[in-house]
Parts: C-alpha cells; structure tokens; sequence
C-alpha cells in the first residue's frame, strides 16, 4: 500500500505541474495577438493544401488499384493522414475536451488524446507522434524566456536532455520496431502501457475523492496543491550526497553556493522523461517537476523554468526525428488539437471558480478511469489478433463497444457538464474576472 500510495501521490504531483504548464501556456498564446496570428498561420496548409494532397492521395491510391483503408494509420501511417472536414472536426474537439479536464480540473487532460484517437480508429504509433507534434507546437508557441528571470538553469537542462535525447531515441525505435513487426502488437503495447498507467492514476483520485468527501479539507485546493520542495527530503540529500563528477552547480540564486549534484542522476533522469515521452506520446515533461523537485531537490521556481526550456527539445526532437520523418505524424489532427485544447483550458479553469474542489477531484477520478475501462476493455481484442488469446468477433467487438462507449459517455458528459456550469454562470465570471 505505501508504494501504490507514494506511486499515485507522485503521478498526481506529475500531471497537475503539466495542467499548469497547459494553463500558463494557453494563456500566453490566447492572450497575444502575435502568438495567435503564428496559430492561424499553422492552420491555412490544412485549408489551402489540405484538399489538394488528399486528392492527389486518392487518384494514386485508384491508380494502384488499392482503396484507402478503413483504419487511418494502415501498415504505412501516412497513407491515409489525408485532410478532410471531418476529421479536423473531431480533432478539434478531442482536444477541447482534454482542455476542458485540464483547465477545469488542473490535471492529466492530456491523458485522454491517446486513447481517444486509438478509439476513433488511428493507430497507436499515429497517435503517440501526433500527439507528440501537438505538444511540440503548442510548447514553441507559448514559450517565453525564463532566463532573462534567472529561472533556468542552462548546465541542468542541457545535462538533463543529453538523457532525453537518449531516451526518446529508444522509445521511438521500441514503437517504430513493434509497428513494422506487426501493427496490432504496437498498439496492443501502447494499450497496455496507457492500461498500467490510467489504472493506478485512476484508482489513486478516486481514493483521494472519496477522502475529500468524508474531510473536505483533506488535501489542500481544488486542485490538490503540491509541495514547493524549498526543504530537502531524505532521497534528494542521499542523491546530491554522492559525489560522482562531473558534478552540476543549481540554485546559485536562492541558495548561498547553490546545491550540486551528479550529471548522472540528471541523465538518468532525462532518459526516463525523454522514454515517457516517445513511448506515449503525452510529452514527458508531465514527469520533470516531480523528478527534480522531489527526486533530485531542485526548487520549484529553477525546475520551472528548466522544464519550460527542455521540453520544447524534448518533444521536438521525440516528434520530429522519431516519428515525423517516418510518416507517423497527421499534421490535420495536431493542429485540431491544438486548436480544441487552448481554449478548452480557458473554459475549464475559469469554471474551477464557481465549482467546489471535491466535485472536481471527483469528475477527475472519473475521466482517468473512463481512460482505463477504455483501454483495458480494447486489449483483449488486440491480444486474440495477436493469437495470444482467443475470442470470438463477436465478444471482442462487445468488449471494445463497452470501452468506446464508457468513454466517451463520461469524457463527454462532462465536457457538455462544463459547458452548462460556464453558461449559467457566465454573469458571475465575469464580476470575479472584473473584481480580479
């Protein structure tokens, strides 16, 4: 119980730092009219080159005899990554549903796009780098450059992303292997992994759910809050103890002579965030705050700004040299997403300002877990095409109308719950947006 305990606190820690990373960065880009100006710039190719490529793709695929498949991300995923109305529709929304979780319950919205694409017929790999292009995108647009406030430490995020690199280069080439082995073990390996991670996560909110409701004040704010990890604990002190060179100088300006640690730890670590990254496609960077405050025992205002820096290379470098140039990016759908996403977040967090913290934390539990029985109710399917087990089409086709219909029954449920509360609301915000 204390390592499920100590693994759900840290993945809370994980996403929330990521849900203010999303927040922060949406509000610079929907705030500034050049950021905005740079997203309807990303958006005119789908418009103006979108239709054109998609006809060209369909008179070659009736010129080879072949018809489009009915799965997008066929044996070759760029294939079928032809634009089409519909489909930037969808993606829109997909993302302004991970959004409205996001701003609203400051929390793992992010999680949902995998399995919400998976569900729609896109394959894994399709998935894990278009979602990674997105979070690149969006990390370009909304960046800002914390070192002119001291807030990045140049020898800690360059040392961090020589492990990145490393990382997302394994991740991306485990994924591209299985894919080419075959498609369905791909995406049965990128089920399996999302099944591990949204049932821990899931089981832990709802457990701090249900404790919120029997002590309202368990736990701090609505959306749980964590520690600024000013105070060392044990496992930092034992890190930065080891004297292993080369040895890294951080924190010059809050602590007199700094902290140090060993550029190996940092490696380490950056190889584990740069691994996440390619291998599930949510952009690592939702694991670097809890890594280095509460592993390595950096403050919260240099990890920050560090994690702002390296994480627009990280997914760049995991979206672009392992999975773009390999065809397995739909640029129709990162844009979509990221579209949906920025202003799903500013709905849902101005909505966390008339609704109580328990009901949050509980619709959060909720969405983790529609994330789960999604991906947990899908695998066995891909195992029986992988001869691992066997079923019937017709139980396996039952087990995946259970996952896709919980889903997205919940996910939108409470997107249109969202939508409700901001409307009726809406005098209201607006007398809190003046008073503030």
């Amino acid at each position: 119980m204390s390592f499920f305990r100590a693994w759900g606190e840290f993945m809370m820690v994980a996403t929330r730092a990521h849900a203010e990373w999303e927040l922060e960065t949406s509000n610079r880009i929907v705030n500034d009219p050049k950021r905005l100006l740079l997203l309807v710039l990303l958006v005119v190719p789908i418009f103006v080159f979108g239709p054109v490529v998609a006809a060209q793709m369909i008179d070659q695929a009736a010129a080879a005899g072949d018809a489009l498949p009915d799965i997008l991300g066929g044996k070759k995923a760029y294939s079928p990554a032809f634009y089409s109305t519909g489909i930037f529709v969808a993606s829109i929304l997909i993302g302004l549903c991970a959004g409205l979780i996001t701003g609203c319950i400051g929390a793992g919205g992010g999680f949902i796009i995998a399995p919400a694409l998976m569900s729609a017929g896109i394959k894994g790999i399709l998935a894990v780098g278009t979602d990674l292009f997105h979070i690149f995108a969006k990390a370009i647009m909304g960046s800002v450059i914390h070192r002119k406030l001291g807030n990045v430490s140049m020898p800690l995020a360059f040392t961090f992303l020589i492990g990145a690199i490393g990382g997302a280069t394994l991740g991306g080439v485990i994924n591209r292997v299985l894919y080419e082995i075959n498609p369905v073990l791909s995406d049965a390996f990128i089920t399996t992994i999302y099944s591990v991670m949204l049932g821990s996560l899931g089981a832990y909110a709802m457990a701090d759910y249900l404790k919120a409701r029997k002590k309202p004040d368990a736990g701090g704010d609505a959306h749980g809050g964590h520690s600024e990890g000013a105070d060392l604990g044990n496992l930092p002190r034992k890190l930065q103890s080891f004297n292993l060179p080369p040895m890294i100088t951080f924190d010059q300006n809050l602590i007199p002579g700094g902290r140090r640690i060993s550029a190996w730890f940092l490696i380490a670590s950056g190889f584990l965030v740069g691994f996440a990254a390619a291998i599930m496609g949510v952009g690592g960077g939702f694991l670097t705050f809890p890594i280095f405050v509460y592993t390595l025992g950096v403050s919260s205002m240099t990890t920050v700004g560090t994690d702002i820096f390296q994480i627009v290379f990280t997914a760049g470098y995991a979206a672009i040299s392992q999975y773009a140039i390999y065809g397995f990016i739909f640029y129709t759908l990162a844009m979509g997403m990221l579209i949906g996403s920025l202003f799903g977040v500013q709905v849902g967090a101005m909505v966390t300002k008339v609704v109580e913290g328990t009901t949050i934390r509980g619709f959060y539990a909720m969405a983790v877990l529609a994330g789960f029985i999604n991906r947990i109710f899908a695998l066995p399917g891909k195992l029986s095409d992988l001869e691992v087990i066997s079923l019937s089409p017709a139980v396996v086709q039952i087990l995946d109308g259970i996952g896709i219909w919980a889903f997205f029954l919940v996910i939108g449920g409470f997107a249109m719950w969202v939508f409700y509360v901001f409307f009726s609301n809406l005098g209201r915000l607006r007398g809190v947006e003046v008073s503030s």
